[in-house]
């Protein structure tokens, strides 16, 4: 689709998603505020999205009568996850205004093409080589041990990759991994941990929010941060233009988050790019002019993209299903009443029947007239979930 092919979809016309889980619960929220019906397309019997949505079609993400479904009910499509088969994209792109397109979700999900794809725009990437069999381990530079071995495709939250102290180690990693295509990648003396959420309209126009500053716990986002603390002026700055230079030569259309690595000596690389609205972003839905729902639901109408200032700082705590495990082996719901006993503590949960360990339930955002004060919320919403904080 051209900048000028695009059509502007008023409000009352039928959009579609494709994938189930809590993100795509958020932007139905998002869409329904504006007057949009949403149908949900997902294998599932029961799921987040689908259960907010108006309609669900409940089919593989390839599945031709699920897509033919899809295309016949709605006029614009998006996604929730990065793993759709571009293929899919491709196809509904046939008939629908589709965002984002095949072509830039099919380089995201893909390690080598993402990487390669950086480097061209200029942008820097921390040092790999592209890992196709055993053999190539062994040509692999010494510069890149110790480093971290991550399959090339189907990686999310710390899974698909092993970190490795030697040739050995990544030898022994590599068939541990299936033996499929990975990048060893090297490791950098790690400062902190940055991403920024941008989105990007049919009409080329693009917009950043700021810096989210974010810590994991295995693998998995535990706190994000607005504004980042850690960030100076001037290093924002940097980051928030390399996203839009990349969004602008991904000539992607709808949201997008890029995590970047911030390293001691204050440099910076693209650790990667998730083609959706991502975990670190939730506190824009509290906290922000515009959600990075609302400019999803924007940028796939063709309407104009939203202002992106925050409004108060924040701390997003994610709540994982540990939370219901803190007082035993039986679980148990957390005490939400002192959650919301704190009066700009924000509660979102996901819908999900079923909590257990490392499973995503929800998320809280604590906001303040300044940071302190927002920690200070953060921390006592913590010790109620027992969340190490």
């Amino acid at each position: 689709m051209t900048m000028s092919s695009f059509k502007v979809i008023p409000p009352g016309a039928w959009l579609g998603m494709l994938g189930g889980g809590q993100l795509g619960r958020m932007f139905v929220h998002a869409a329904q505020a504006m007057g949009y019906r949403v149908v949900v397309l997902d294998p599932a019997e029961q799921c987040p999205a689908a259960d907010a949505a108006d309609l669900h079609i409940r089919a593989a993400y390839d599945s031709p009568e699920g897509l033919a479904a899809l295309a016949q009910r709605c006029v614009a499509v998006t996604t929730e996850f990065e793993n759709v088969p571009a293929a899919s994209l491709a196809a509904l792109a046939e008939t629908l205004q589709v965002s984002p397109a095949a072509e830039a979700v099919s380089i995201a999900q893909d390690r080598m093409a993402e990487k390669a794809f950086v480097r061209g725009q200029g942008v820097r990437v921390a040092p790999y080589a592209d890992i196709h069999a055993a053999s190539d381990l062994a040509s692999a530079p010494a510069a890149l041990f110790p480093g971290i071995l991550k399959a090339a495709r189907l990686g999310y939250d710390g899974k698909g990759q092993a970190r490795v102290n030697s040739l050995e180690e990544a030898q022994a990693a590599f068939v541990e991994l299936g033996s499929v295509p990975c990048v060893l990648e090297a490791r950098l003396p790690l400062k902190y941990e940055v991403s920024v959420v941008v989105a990007r309209g049919f009409n080329g126009r693009s917009v950043s929010y700021p810096l989210s500053q974010n810590e994991h716990r295995d693998g998995i986002l535990a706190v994000s941060t607005v504004p980042a603390p850690a960030a100076s002026d001037a290093v924002s700055d940097d980051i928030r233009g390399a996203a839009l230079r990349l969004v602008d030569g991904l000539n992607y259309h709808g949201v997008l988050c890029i995590e970047f690595f911030v390293l001691e000596d204050g440099s910076w690389v693209v650790n990667e790019m998730a083609p959706r609205p991502h975990n670190s972003g939730h506190y824009t839905i509290d906290a922000c002019v515009c959600s990075q729902f609302e400019q999803q639901v924007r940028a796939m109408t063709g309407m104009p993209l939203g202002a992106t200032r925050v409004m108060a700082p924040s701390v997003m705590l994610n709540v994982l299903g540990d939370s219901w495990f803190t007082a035993g082996a039986e679980a148990r719901e957390p005490a939400w009443s002192d959650v919301l006993a704190q009066p700009e503590a924000k509660l979102h949960l996901y819908g999900k029947t079923q909590a257990r360990p490392g499973r995503k339930m929800g998320h809280v955002t604590c906001l303040g007239q300044d940071l302190a004060e927002a920690r200070q919320t953060a921390a006592a919403v913590a010790a109620t979930l027992g969340i190490a904080f």
